[in-house]
């Protein structure tokens, strides 16, 4: 107490607000528990023989991102503009110049940077479901922070950092990272998707979920950490904060109905798996328009979403591409829908002036959703897709055809998920476990 007393008072008198610092800080542990909680839905989701691999393609993204953010990533972002409105400056390099008391609103600005920190780590994280089964763990290594560094903290400069181009020229809106997050994820994820190629018994092979009780699972945490992502985007414990909690509560049930909705209708069976990504849609969708439009907004927007993603996932076999674990079905179509429908249902009391179609608003900000959605589509798909070309090219993307054959748990990290775990196609454990491992043998 002693301790604690003759630092508090200089920083309130700085202008920070205790409880809205606690309200961030509890919103950042929720935001960073999305991560592990993608793990476990994309784990399920994938066969047997490659459930650690990607549990560690999520892991390692924290700790890629985190260095990557710290040392350029924040100042790049949301350092001052420095080039008309396409990147901040480079003062703040490895967090220079940002103490206990430098505040950002009502909050220190550490925190704020840490909020941040977690959506650019699951950003990154979620591109690995498109390229599930079949990505050399290497290259994702090297993939995750370059992408970052290009594309993640680029984007989000124009739409949240000072001087960007999308929030000051434009005038576009996303409250929590429409654009910044599920358009970059989905549309990076297409990009791979064409880089690597198909899994190995792509259109053949049923490829079924492993385990729905983990993919459940997975998808309660990250609805869980949804509503630190989004109610957490309001910087503070006030009214929006609470709007855009129950619009994001909202959003998620319709969106996990539409889906269930479709499935009944259409197969006749409604699933688990349908109800996960149903909810997962809808929570995507209300991700930029949570801060913008009404309750009634919300159920509408949630419900678009889980209808037409749960038809969008089933396009990757009409054009041929392996979207392994439908990030581009859920996050980029949900992104998309979400970002434009903030043009038809955008109203006054929650944007303090910009209105929908809906609302009077005209097509003016409709047509600016449109441009940021196309614009940052467009730049995330054409850097992803060079720099996972170059990658390719220098060290090889995609894992070896027998490494894939076996499962990259054995072949890459010397593991199984289960002690009766599939070993791929009957594959004999001398040769999937590297041989300096007796110990894995035997338990293999």
């Amino acid at each position: 107490m002693t301790l604690a007393a003759p630092l508090a008072a200089p920083l309130a008198a700085k202008g920070i607000d205790t409880g809205d610092t606690a309200w961030l800080l509890a919103a950042t542990a929720l935001v960073l528990l999305m991560t592990p909680g993608l793990a476990l839905f994309y784990g399920g989701m994938v066969r047997t023989k490659s459930v650690l691999n990607m549990l560690m393609m999520s892991f390692v993204s924290i700790a890629l991102v985190t260095v990557v953010w710290l040392a350029a990533g924040y100042t790049l972002a949301f350092g001052d503009d420095a080039f008309g409105g396409l990147v901040g400056n480079l003062d703040h390099l490895g967090m220079a110049g940002l103490g206990p008391d430098s505040v950002q609103g009502t909050v220190p600005t550490l925190l704020f940077a840490t909020f941040q920190l977690t959506f650019a780590i699951i950003t990154a994280a979620l591109i690995s479901g498109a390229v599930a089964d079949r990505a050399k763990f290497g290259a994702w290594l090297i993939f995750v922070p370059v992408w970052a560094l290009l594309v993640y903290v680029p984007v989000t400069h124009w739409v949240w950092g000072p001087g960007g181009w999308i929030v000051s020229d434009l005038g576009a809106l996303d409250f929590a990272g429409g654009l910044p997050v599920e358009i970059t994820s989905g549309a990076s994820g297409l990009a791979l998707c064409l880089v690597l190629g198909p899994r190995l018994g792509f259109k053949k092979d049923a490829m079924r979920p492993h385990n729905l009780p983990m993919v459940v699972l997975g998808a309660g945490l990250l609805w869980f950490g949804w509503f630190g992502f989004n109610a957490g985007s309001a910087l503070g414990a006030n009214g929006l904060a609470a709007v855009v909690f129950l619009n994001t509560l909202a959003a998620g049930c319709t969106g996990l109905l539409g889906w269930l909705f479709v499935e009944q209708r259409r197969d006749g069976h409604p699933t688990t798996l349908g109800a996960a990504s149903g909810a997962v849609a809808g929570l995507v969708a209300i991700t930029p328009s949570c801060g913008s439009v009404s309750l009634l907004g919300a159920l509408v927007i949630g419900l678009a979403a889980g209808v037409v993603c749960s038809y969008a996932v089933s396009w990757k076999f009409r054009l041929n591409y392996d979207d392994s674990l439908d990030v581009v079905g859920v996050h980029l179509v949900g992104g998309i829908i979400g970002t434009v429908l903030i043009g038809v249902f955008a109203v006054e009391s929650m944007t303090g002036g910009p209105e929908g179609l809906l609302h009077g608003g005209g097509l003016g900000q409709l047509g600016r959703q449109l441009v940021a959605v196309v614009a940052v589509g467009a730049y995330a798909f054409l850097v992803t897709y060079g720099v996972g070309r170059l990658i390719d090219r220098l060290l090889g993307f995609r894992a070896d055809e027998e490494h894939e054959h076996t499962g990259l748990d054995l072949t890459v990290h010397a593991e199984t998920a289960y002690d009766h775990g599939v070993l791929g196609h009957g594959a004999p454990v001398s040769a999937s476990v590297p041989s300096t491992s007796s110990t894995q043998k035997a338990k293999a």
